[in-house]
Formats: structure tokens, C-alpha cells, sequence
């Protein structure tokens, strides 16, 4: 078979005002359109399981409506999609059974809702693909999918993962590429719509794989970029201590996201540094702890960690490292006074780089579940809401109007040219002399 591997890409935002702000803001967009010119890791890593006897191409389609003609002459397309583009998905699904192609759905939106994603395609994966891929080709093959195919009975081993498939790329168009170590989470935020909706545990990848992915990457790019496509990276101490010891050998810059405890560990901060790491994502959530109880429902860890936020901001910033604070902006027990709030905290606590998003029901997760119990969901079932920045829900301690409205009007303050060159100068200046004289700034 000749198999088109297609990934969705591009960011998308439904609020044209919101979107039209964000392409006049310095830093506003910025992460979103890393994100969106990631290439998809979940397909590459499908393509390099598929058996040589069958033909694999990888595509990016950044808006399949402005599409007039296919790409063509594939027998079975497999099609990733995020939630705020899974309805576009579905349309590119639609056209390609509609010219006699099987098409194969999957990741965390399908995997929450399979017979709405059946309803477009020929076989939909639930779970992760590794453990059904070979099966969906055999398949597919005499032309006889099941339908549905549910990875989650097999409990997929991270060590059996293979290198993905990074030589059908073209390197020139991307500035980093991911490489995963761990799959999962070891919290469970409500909210979260990541790889905890594919699996039910947190699992490790072999160091020895994880390396052997990076040299992969060193043969087709020279000085790459990584981005660890890891829910919660550098919380396995001992694992990462080993892996980025090896790293340190390597001409890279290297990203993650994790959690605050990295901030405990001067050891492995220095590691992070010396091994090339630019910068960690943080989610803070909440610049203040109302918003934060429950939000973790495992033990509340957030919460409790809330009194470390800036004392731990500061210890990994000094390491030459820059911190890009997260802050989710609707929580339940925040008030209108949460603008302010983020603002001053971004200001007083030295943070590099932040990110604010709306708080987002996606499907599949507890929050989507509780706000629709409540009734507080605006519009159930609009996916193409499901951005980060599309308000959906309901707020409990301010109006619609009111979340809307506050959240351009901070990003308009947060994302300034003026502010965001003040933030930036005053981490190089906060920098202990000699990694300042090292340079060692992202």
C-alpha cells in the first residue's frame, strides 16, 4: 500500500479580535506557533513500525479547506489531529473516503470519543498506536477494518518504541523536533488533555533508546534544537541524571516541560545546563492559590507547592535557564482581580517568559465531564473552541464577557514590546557574572 501519513498543523483561533491582537503582540503567539510547526511525533514513530513492503509519505496540511485538490494516489491515510482542528479532520476524512481511500484516525481526541470519530473513518485507535499499527495495515490491507481497535488491554513497553521515522522530513522547515522519554504523568491535573487520556500509567523510555533517537536526529541536523515531548519531564531524577550526562557530550539546545521540584535539585540543574537546555515550560496555574485546591487530583500537589513558586523560579533562572510560567486564567475560585494578579506576579517574581490561556473543557477529561454535569459548558460538542485561548464554559466567579475581555486586555499588557524587552533584560542582568560572561542565556 502507499500510505499518507498526514498531520494537522497551524494554530487556530476562533476569536478573530483575540487573534488579530495576537499577531501585533511580541510573545503572544509565539509558543502556540512552535507547537503548531512540531512535526507530529505519533506519526513519524508510526511510520518507522510500517513494514518496508508498503510506501510511507509525510505530509502537513495547515488548513485542509483551502485544499482544492488532494494529496493523491494513497491507498490508507492516517490522519493526527488536536481537538480545536478535529472537525477539519474530519471534513479531510470525508473527502478521502469519498475518493476510495481508507482512512485511520487516532490520538487523544478520538481516543475520547471513537464512534464520533468512526462516524468519518474506516478504523479508529484508541489508545496508544504502537500496539494496533501492524494490525490496522493487515487490515487495511484486504480491505477489511474492524472499525475499532482499542490499544489500552495491551499496556505498550516504551523500550519496544522504535526511532521515528525523522528521515521523511524536510529539516529546513522546522526549527525543533521532538523526541519523547516519557509518556504520561504522575499528576492528574483536571483539566489535562495530553497523554494521560492514552495511557493510564507514567512510563519511561530507555535511556539507551532516547539516545540512540537523539543521534538520529545529529546525522540529518547538526546543531538541532530538541523539544522533549514529555507531559512532566525531569521528574525521574536518577533516569535524567544519566540521560543528560550523555547529552552533555553533544552539540544541542534542548526544551521541556515539568514541574517546580526541579528547582530542589542544584545537581541536576547544573546537568540541565551543561547538557544544553534553554528553557522549562512551568505550569504555575494560579499566580495566587485561589484556583489551585483541586485542580491536581491526586494529592493536590500544586496547592501545596504554591509557597516554592517564586523561590523556585529564581533558583532555576540562575542556572542560565529561563522559566516560561504557565497561568490558566478561569479557574474556579479566581476572580476578576486574576489580571492583575498574573500581571504583578510576572513582574515581581523574574519569570523570562509566560503563557496564559483560557481554561479549556477538552473531552475525555474530568473538567469537561464536571462542567457539563453543571451546566456550565457554553457550547457542548464545538471542538474547534478547544484552542487555549476560545472561551467555552462558564466561569464561577465572573462573567463570560468578563473572562473574555480581561484575558485580551492582559495579553495586550503581558506581551508588549516594551514589557516583554524588560523581562528579557532583567534575567540576563539577574545572571550570576560568570554565566553571563558565558553567554549561556536562551
Amino acid at each position: 500500500m502507499r500510505i499518507g501519513l498526514l498531520a494537522m498543523s497551524g494554530i487556530r483561533v476562533v476569536d478573530e479580535e483575540l487573534l488579530r491582537l495576537g499577531l501585533t503582540l511580541p510573545g503572544f503567539v509565539e509558543r502556540g506557533e512552535t507547537i503548531a510547526s512540531l512535526p507530529s511525533l505519533g506519526l513519524l514513530t508510526l511510520a518507522a513500525l510500517t513494514p518496508s513492503e508498503h510506501e510511507v509519505e509525510y505530509l502537513e496540511v495547515p488548513d485542509p479547506r483551502s485544499l482544492d485538490e488532494l494529496p493523491d494516489g494513497f491507498d490508507l491515510v492516517a490522519i493526527s489531529s488536536y481537538s480545536a482542528q478535529i472537525l477539519e479532520a474530519y471534513d479531510l476524512a470525508d473527502r478521502y473516503r469519498e475518493a476510495g481511500v481508507l482512512v485511520v484516525m487516532g490520538g487523544p481526541h478520538v481516543t475520547a470519543l471513537p464512534e464520533e470519530a468512526a462516524e468519518h473513518c474506516d478504523a479508529v485507535v484508541v489508545g496508544e498506536g504502537e500496539p494496533c499499527w501492524s494490525r490496522v495495515l493487515s487490515d487495511c490491507a484486504r480491505h477489511r477494518p474492524e472499525g475499532i481497535y482499542d490499544a489500552r488491554p495491551h499496556d505498550y513497553d516504551l523500550a519496544e518504541a522504535p526511532v521515528p521515522a525523522f528521515e521523511l522530513l524536510d529539516i529546513s522547515h522546522y526549527n525543533r523536533l521532538t523526541v519523547q522519554a516519557s509518556r504520561g504523568c504522575p499528576h492528574r491535573c483536571e483539566f489535562c488533555a495530553s497523554s494521560v487520556l492514552l495511557t493510564d500509567r507514567y512510563k519511561q523510555k530507555p535511556v539507551d533508546n532516547v539516545a540512540r533517537e537523539i543521534d538520529r536526529i545529529l546525522e540529518i541536523w547538526d546543531r538541532p534544537f530538541i523539544e522533549f515531548a514529555d507531559d512532566n519531564a525531569l521528574v525521574n531524577r536518577a533516569y535524567w541524571k544519566e540521560l543528560l550526562a550523555r547529552l552533555s557530550t553533544k552539540r544541542l539546545r534542548w526544551f521541556a516541560e515539568t514541574d517546580l521540584s526541579v528547582a530542589r535539585d542544584s545537581e541536576l540543574l547544573d546537568l540541565m545546563r551543561e547538557s544544553g537546555c534553554a528553557q522549562v515550560l512551568i505550569g504555575l496555574e494560579s499566580p495566587v492559590e485561589d484556583g489551585l485546591p483541586g485542580l491536581e487530583l491526586i494529592s493536590d500537589w500544586k496547592r501545596k507547592r504554591f509557597p516554592e513558586y517564586r523561590e523556585a523560579i529564581q533558583e532555576i533562572q540562575s542556572h542560565g535557564i529561563t522559566v516560561n510560567g504557565c497561568f490558566v486564567i478561569g479557574l474556579d475560585g479566581q476572580t476578576p482581580e486574576i489580571f492583575d494578579q498574573v500581571f504583578e506576579f510576572v513582574r515581581d517574581s523574574g519569570l523570562y517568559e509566560v503563557q496564559i490561556t483560557i481554561l479549556t473543557p477538552f473531552p475525555g477529561t474530568p473538567l469537561y465531564d464536571r462542567l457539563l454535569d453543571e451546566g456550565r459548558i457554553l457550547e457542548p460538542r464545538a471542538w474547534d473552541r478547544c484552542t487555549l485561548f476560545d472561551l467555552n464554559y462558564r466561569p464561577q466567579n465572573m462573567s463570560p464577557k468578563e473572562l473574555a475581555d480581561g484575558f485580551k486586555q492582559l495579553s495586550v499588557r503581558l506581551y508588549s514590546e516594551e514589557f516583554t524587552q524588560w523581562r528579557r533584560n532583567r534575567f540576563k542582568e539577574a545572571l550570576p557574572e560568570g554565566l553571563r560572561q558565558k553567554g549561556r542565556v536562551s
